[in-house]
């Protein structure tokens, strides 16, 4: 592998250098550096960042291929600055066997756009009866760290805490859906002014926040992590910051459409906008960045959830929930949070690289960027205002709620290991 000479960038927003990659590691980070024998990418003081993590992605791979697959989720992903992903196990069949995880594992290493880290089902078949085998599953080639039936909640008291005490052997973390069932029966959007006057059934914030509530004095009883994804309430943040206040290990995340978007977008009955957990309120968005800004919030993870055209383009209450978000999740970040100046560049670094990183024990990845380190990079043109045309996406599904939408910043250049796998914002 030839030596990468990248000039000019400003290394997590800072003053520009010259970065001098060999083989699949960083060589040198300076100014001046010599070009000698070296291939030039003139960064021309866009924004250098460690190669991003995403803890909350969903390939549907095995199962559901005409959404999404390995391949196409991975090439989403080198799209949007991203080196490691790691893939939900709400697949068909679920990923609740080392067997199944390790089929996805090496479906990743073949593909070799970024790193899969499968996550393992908390229950057998995601159905909240018995716990899957997941000690198989952290013992398997695929080295399972993260378990979650994300789609679902664990919402058995006693299932979610074996589920602690047992990955607390090996250092390993419960992820949580938080969603009471019973309090959402037939919820199609959030619960509130929007709903009543829609007449849509409504989805309370306290279906969230009471599970959040129960699981982190589980883990603070169990002595174990627990994360929460996408955490979408003010008052779940105060919940987690109560938390964390008192010592638990408690780590959460939040998606960058509810950094964005808001429950009146609902108006227009466009199921693009139709997620789990819904779109809140503004006062909820509000909360969320500044929980993301203070670090209440650890990391942003993009519940990147592809669908085919036909189970989007359909009336609202039959439509499926989620949205695309690898190749869209850097610039809702940098227009939410950067240009608003709650967070600057290595803010950003940490959120969406370093911290989901350690969350997930993803070795070699959240590195910094110095001499020795891993070269898995992204380079960023922060200048660029452009609208989004999913007609490009490198995901097989197009379901984007921001068609059209003007977003600021634009990933050019992804190395995994050193090896270019998004150069002038082509794939390689």
């Amino acid at each position: 592998m030839s030596k990468i000479l990248i000039r000019g960038a400003k290394v997590l927003g800072g003053e520009a250098q010259d970065v001098l990659i060999d083989g699949a590691v960083i060589e040198a980070v300076g100014s001046g550096l010599s070009a000698e024998g070296a291939e030039v990418v003139e960064a021309d003081g866009k924004v250098l960042l460690p190669g991003l993590v995403d803890l909350h992605t969903h390939l549907r791979e095995p199962g559901r291929e005409d959404s999404e697959t390995v391949l196409t989720g991975t090439r989403a992903a080198a799209s949007g600055g991203y080196t490691a992903v790691f893939a939900m196990a709400n697949t068909f069949p679920v990923a609740d066997t080392a067997g199944v995880v390790e089929q996805v594992y090496r479906l990743g290493q073949e593909h070799g756009y970024c790193d899969v880290q499968p996550i393992g089902a908390v229950t057998v078949g995601l159905e909240g009866r018995k716990l899957a085998e997941l000690g198989a599953m952290h013992e398997s080639a695929a080295g399972v760290t993260v378990f979650s039936d994300d789609g679902k909640c664990v919402d058995d008291a006693v299932i979610m805490r074996r589920a602690l005490e047992y990955v607390k052997a090996f250092g390993g973390v419960v992820a949580q859906h938080a969603q009471e069932p019973r309090l959402t029966e037939g919820a199609q959007m959030n619960e509130g002014i929007v709903s009543a006057e829609l007449g849509l059934g409504g989805w309370p914030a306290v279906a969230e926040e009471s599970i959040i509530a129960r699981d982190v004095l589980l883990a603070e009883h169990v002595g174990s992590r627990v994360h929460i994804c996408h955490l979408s309430t003010a008052g779940s943040v105060e919940i987690v910051r109560w938390a964390k206040s008192r010592g638990i290990d408690v780590t959460a995340e939040v998606t960058p459409h509810h950094l964005l978007l808001t429950d009146e977008l609902v108006r227009t009955y466009n199921p693009v906008y139709k997620v789990n957990p819904p779109l809140r309120t503004e006062r909820d968005v509000l909360a969320l960045r500044e929980a993301l800004a203070d670090g209440t919030i650890d990391i942003v993870a993009t519940d990147h959830a592809p669908h085919p055209h036909e189970d989007k383009d359909c009336e609202w209450a039959a439509a499926a929930m989620g949205m695309v978000g690898l190749e869209t999740a850097l610039s809702v970040v940098q227009e939410t949070m950067v240009e608003t100046g709650l967070l600057d560049w290595a803010g950003v670094a940490e959120r969406m690289s370093f911290e989901p990183a350690r969350i997930g024990r993803a070795k070699g990845h959240g590195r910094p960027v110095s001499a020795g380190e891993p070269a898995n990079l992204t380079l960023v043109d922060t200048a660029y205002r452009g609208s989004v045309d999913p007609a490009g996406f490198a995901s097989r599904s197009r379901n984007t709620p921001y068609e059209g939408r003007e977003l600021p910043g634009r990933v050019t250049h992804t190395w995994l290991r050193g090896k270019a796998t998004l150069v002038d914002g082509k794939l390689t």
